[in-house]
């Protein structure tokens, strides 16, 4: 019953609004009058309290329509709301004082006791605004406390962000999510309340998501940095919390944040700096209508380049890797590409110098992005023949027949563990940057610019294999 009718008064009409609005300015002027005679009714009738009230009463009315006060939504009452309703307070109480003058002119005495009116301005100034706050209150109760399947949630920053950020999921009807507590690394914040809402100290993260069922966390401060953010994130994914953070203020839709404008975190937010943005033009005027080879190309890295390098119109595209079920999911997902027609499934091994020869000789790539290697650093370190055998042996039979069969360009696909390397598998990859840096030397030397060598070293790529 109370849930029906409640629903029913989600949004209260406007008439009720200014019906409301006016019974307290009607209330506020006539405790004026109780005040300023001293609760003594008889002399209320002698000063007609009655024409005090509906002059009073008028002139709101007038300023209420003129102003279109009555045009918020209630359960969002906020400080604008407040400047809004003082606003219509001083323009009636001008409009009043205005009203009192002409008939103190017209007919030498006052229409309402000038301290009837000063009074009625503070009474009403206070009612109007306040009776918004308890209607807003009672809306948020009975979305608490009679909602269900409720999720709990934790805001990081307990600052004016932070509480735009909550302000914003109370006033979504639509949520089922509720602030349980914010959290602060700033000490002297810790253990009180915001709003009704306690804060916690950010270093008890994984006690307070463990004590309150924490389902999500919601970012919203804009001083942490990345280490700190990195140290949040790694805690709440090892406790199943989705975590969100607030987008800048100059997204905000019209200056003002709404609950569906919080975003999931991006691997950008946890990199420490701008993601890089891809040249397309200049892209696309290496790859369009030239064969391109991609060794290793079902691996995490070289399956990606194929995504990318198969969107820029390659006359052919080669796909070259030794993991048959591997090679076959790609080329899988390749199907429905408008440019699906063009692609060559190859299996071999890059060790297999005669198997690489036969692919070289038959479809004559322009360009080889050689990013086959074995990259696992514990199994390299326990298997370093194969290390050398693939890494090494591999990049030199392949940049061998790409200046044999006269390739355009030699992209050697390295790690970051080359630089200083300390185990099998930087070492590998860092004599192979060495026989590819020579052999470019090698050619410039020798005026032999047959092929470019070009070599790339990536760090730990998020989700491949071996990956941290």
């Amino acid at each position: 019953m109370i849930t029906s009718i409640v629903n029913r008064l989600r949004i209260l009409p406007r008439w009720v609004i200014i019906l409301i609005d006016l019974l307290i300015v009607a209330f506020s002027t006539f405790l004026g009058y109780l005040l300023r005679f001293n609760f003594s009714y008889h002399r209320l009738v002698d000063f007609n309290y009655e024409v005090g009230l509906l002059v009073n009463m008028s002139c709101a009315l007038v300023v209420i329509l003129s102003t279109q006060s009555y045009a918020g939504i209630v359960r969002y009452t906020g400080v604008e709301d407040g400047f809004r309703i003082l606003k219509v307070s001083v323009l009636s109480l001008t409009l009043v004082l205005v009203v009192n003058l002409v008939y103190y002119y017209f007919n030498q005495y006052n229409l309402i006791p000038y301290s009837v009116i000063f009074i009625a301005f503070l009474a009403s100034s206070l009612f109007l605004y306040h009776y918004r706050l308890i209607v807003k209150s009672v809306f948020l109760y009975y979305k608490n406390s009679v909602a269900t399947q409720r999720s709990n949630v934790l805001i990081f920053g307990a600052g004016e962000l932070g509480i735009i950020t909550k302000q914003a999921m109370e006033g979504d009807t639509s949520s089922n999510l509720k602030a349980v507590g914010f959290l602060e690394d700033d000490r002297r914040k810790v253990g009180k309340d915001l709003n009704g809402t306690k804060i916690f100290n950010a270093s008890n993260l994984k006690h307070v998501i463990e004590y309150y069922d924490v389902s999500e966390l919601i970012i919203a401060i804009r001083s942490l940095s990345v280490k700190r953010k990195n140290e949040v994130v790694d805690v709440c994914l090892k406790k199943g919390v989705n975590v969100r953070a607030v987008p800048p203020a100059e997204q905000w839709v019209k200056g003002h944040l709404s609950l569906n404008q919080i975003r999931n975190i991006n691997i950008e937010d946890l990199l420490g700096r701008e993601s890089i943005r891809l040249d397309s033009e200049n892209i696309s005027n290496e790859i369009e209508n030239r064969v391109i080879m991609i060794t290793g190309a079902a691996g995490s890295i070289g399956s990606e380049l194929v995504r990318q390098a198969i969107s820029y119109d390659p006359k052919l595209l080669i796909l070259f890797d030794q993991s048959e079920s591997d090679l076959y999911e790609v080329e899988k997902e390749l199907e429905s590409h408008r440019n699906a027609h063009k692609v060559v499934s190859v299996l071999g091994d890059v060790r297999n110098r005669k198997r690489l020869e036969t692919v070289f000789e038959v479809y004559r790539p322009d360009i080889v992005l050689h990013a086959a290697a074995y990259k696992h650093v514990p199994v390299m370190e326990s298997n370093p023949s194969e290390a050398i055998g693939c890494n090494v042996i591999g990049t030199k039979n392949v940049a061998d027949l790409a200046v044999s069969y006269g390739v355009y360009k030699f992209v050697f696909i390295s790690t970051d563990k080359a630089v200083n390397p300390t185990g099998i598998m930087g070492c590998s990859k860092r004599i192979a940057e060495i026989y590819v840096q020579s052999y470019h030397h090698f050619l410039q030397a020798n005026d032999q610019n047959t092929t470019s060598f070009v070599t790339t070293r990536f760090g730990n790529v998020l989700g491949s294999t071996g990956s941290v």
